[in-house]
Formats: structure tokens, C-alpha cells, sequence
């Protein structure tokens, strides 16, 4: 194998250790609840490793083995059929709730599955194609920037139609990342970050729940049997862990006390059970995986994969930090669940999926 065909092997080792740790904690933070609730402690890591682990091997190998640029060729396909599927969601008898906020998922011959995780790296394909094709003409409002924002926005104004805030801050995120990295205007840009703040506020003063969720972040002390419960119960979490931590295992928090504990508040089980020498270790990771990804998009050879990975970095970082900031109390509680490390065969069989997309980019980068 010649040199430019050789894969960024530190970034993948990376992402296997993020993978192998995940596991390992999901083992630990979900038996309790899948003791209670389904009568099997290892419920929660069976189900990530049949609907995660098995089909994101399988989309990693095909994707590490596909030249990345064939996807240019296919966005638009990929753009299409994720908007098919964000569509379904509202399909009475196929689209479902699950006891949540938003009706995210997807129910088809069975098997359940939330298209918005298949949107994020769909987006991520069809944008970066669409800019590349554009080049310089994304400097103009009108030709470039506002069609490109436009076409941008039609998965995520699905997604606030569902609603689910915490995935359309993830995508509008992601679309604010990818027009920047593709060299648009500095005015355009600072005008979409406004419109976005603005956007965002109104969506949070539009529900009283999210409006109750922002304030117990301004005001965590309030109500801590109610809306503070919480942030209150993830901070109780990460304090009693201490430097080392309680011990693999051995959370208190996981028995019935934090919610989504196999989800997104999993963080706070780490920090409890492997104490904050692990914690901040893992947030040191995640430093790595995002600066070894920026450097490979800096040294690729073609604007579409310059794009391809830089989406794919920005995706994983945006999430993964979001879903820490809330558990330690810098961001509000949005339900995002963390890249690699929460329970969720979709998003990890998808994310698994894209890290395949980075070992095909790098190996044809130097």
C-alpha cells in the first residue's frame, strides 16, 4: 500500500478507545434500569451491540473501503431519502413519540429507528457536495450562500416540526460549520449565527417545558424535586464521585435516581463511578479526536472531502459536548445523547458509519 493510501491509524485508535469505554460504561450504567424495567441487567449493552455495534461495523468497512468520493455522486440520492424519512415520522401508525417530547422515530416492519440520526450525516454528504459544486459562488447572498442555507434548512425546520430542539441545534450546527469551512462571507455568516440565536430563543419561549428547562439551567437550586430534579440528581452524580471515583459499578445515582442514565446523562454515571481523573480524560479524547480530524481536513487534497470530514468533526464535537455541557451545568438539559457512549443503535451504527468515511478520506490524503 503506498503512503497516500495509508489510513490515519492514531485517529482511528482513537475512536476505538471512545468506542471500547462507551461500552464498557453503558455496561455498567444501564443495569440497573434494565434489571428494573426489562428484568435483565445487560439489556441495554445487547441491544447496543445487535442494532449498534454489528451494523456500524458493517457501514464502517464499506465505507473505509469506498472512495469517499463516489459520495459526491450519490448526495443528492442520500438528501433525498432522509427527507423521505423525516416526512414518514408524521405518517400516523409509523411515526412515534416513545414517551418523549418529540415524535422522532420511525417504526417500519418492526423495528424502530429516529431518521434524524440518519439526517445528520446525510446533510453532512449533500452539503459538502452541494458547496463544492458551487466553489466561489457561494460569495454571492443570492446564488450561493441563501441556497445553499436554503436547501440546508429543509431537514432541520423536520426536525422542529417533530419537535426536538437538541437535534436541531446538532444540524443547524452543522450547516453553520460547513458554510464557514466553505469560505463564505463573514457578514453572511454572523447574519445566520443572529438568525439562529434568534430562532432559538423563540422555539424556547414557544414551550413551556423548554422555557422551565432554560431557567432551572440559569437557576439550578430552584424546584429540585421538579424541573431541577435533573440537572440537580447529575450533579449530585458527578460531586460524589470525587477524583477516582466510586468504582466501576458501583453508581448509586443509576438506581432509579438520575433519569436516562443509559442516555444522555450517562456522563454523570462516569464521573461518579470512575471519578474525575476519567472524566476529564475522556473530555481530553474527544480534544484529540476534534483536533487529529481538523488536521486531517486541513491536508486533504479536494474541497469535498475538506468539507466531508470537517462536518463529521464538527458533528461529533457539537454533540458530545452539549450533552457534557448539560450534565455539568454550563448548557440547558437538551436530551442529547453522547456520540459512541450512550445507548442508541441507530446513532451509533451511523456514527460508526462516518468514521469509516474518515479512514476512506485519509487515505487518499497525505
Amino acid at each position: 500500500m503506498s503512503k497516500t493510501e495509508k489510513a490515519d491509524y492514531i485517529l482511528l485508535g482513537y475512536f476505538v478507545i471512545l468506542l471500547a469505554f462507551g461500552l464498557i460504561m453503558l455496561t455498567s450504567a444501564g443495569s440497573a434500569v434494565g434489571h428494573e424495567k426489562f428484568g435483565d441487567s445487560y439489556f441495554f449493552i445487547k441491544r447496543q451491540l445487535l442494532f449498534g455495534v454489528l451494523p456500524g461495523l458493517f457501514l464502517f468497512f464499506f465505507f473505509s473501503k469506498l472512495d469517499y468520493r463516489i459520495l459526491k455522486r450519490w448526495s443528492t440520492a442520500f438528501y433525498i431519502l432522509t427527507i423521505g424519512l423525516l416526512l414518514m415520522v408524521f405518517i400516523p401508525g409509523l411515526g412515534s413519540a416513545y414517551g418523549t417530547n418529540a415524535k422522532s422515530w420511525l417504526v417500519l416492519f418492526g423495528y424502530s429507528f429516529q431518521p434524524a440520526e440518519i439526517a445528520k450525516l446525510a446533510m453532512i454528504i449533500f452539503i459538502s457536495a452541494f458547496i463544492s459544486r458551487k466553489g466561489k459562488q457561494l460569495f454571492d447572498l443570492k446564488e450561493g450562500f441563501l441556497v445553499t442555507l436554503g436547501v440546508g434548512l429543509i431537514p432541520v425546520i423536520l426536525v422542529v416540526l417533530q419537535p426536538d430542539i437538541g437535534t436541531v441545534s446538532i444540524l443547524f450546527a452543522i450547516l453553520f460549520g460547513l458554510l464557514y469551512v466553505g469560505r463564505a462571507k463573514l457578514p453572511h455568516i454572523i447574519g445566520l449565527a443572529g438568525s439562529g440565536i434568534t430562532a432559538l430563543v423563540i422555539m424556547i419561549m414557544a414551550a413551556p417545558y423548554r422555557a422551565a428547562r432554560f431557567m432551572t439551567f440559569l437557576h439550578p437550586e430552584l424546584d429540585p424535586q421538579g424541573v431541577g430534579y435533573h440537572i440537580n440528581q447529575a450533579f449530585l452524580a458527578i460531586g460524589s464521585g470525587g477524583i477516582l471515583g466510586r468504582g466501576l459499578g458501583h453508581s448509586l445515582q443509576k438506581f432509579q435516581y438520575l433519569p436516562e442514565v443509559a442516555a444522555d446523562s450517562i456522563y454523570a454515571i462516569i464521573a461518579e463511578e470512575m471519578g474525575f481523573i476519567f472524566a476529564v480524560g475522556l473530555v481530553v479524547l474527544l480534544i484529540l479526536i476534534t483536533t487529529r480530524g481538523f488536521l486531517l481536513a486541513k491536508n486533504c487534497g479536494d474541497e469535498f472531502g475538506r468539507l466531508l470530514v470537517s462536518g463529521i468533526i464538527i458533528w461529533f464535537a457539537t454533540q458530545s459536548f452539549m450533552n457534557i455541557g448539560a450534565m455539568v451545568g454550563i448548557m440547558p438539559l437538551t436530551g442529547v445523547p453522547m456520540p459512541f457512549i450512550s445507548h442508541g443503535g441507530t446513532a451509533l451504527a451511523i456514527a460508526m458509519g462516518a468514521v469509516g468515511i474518515l479512514v476512506s478520506v485519509s487515505k487518499k490524503s497525505n
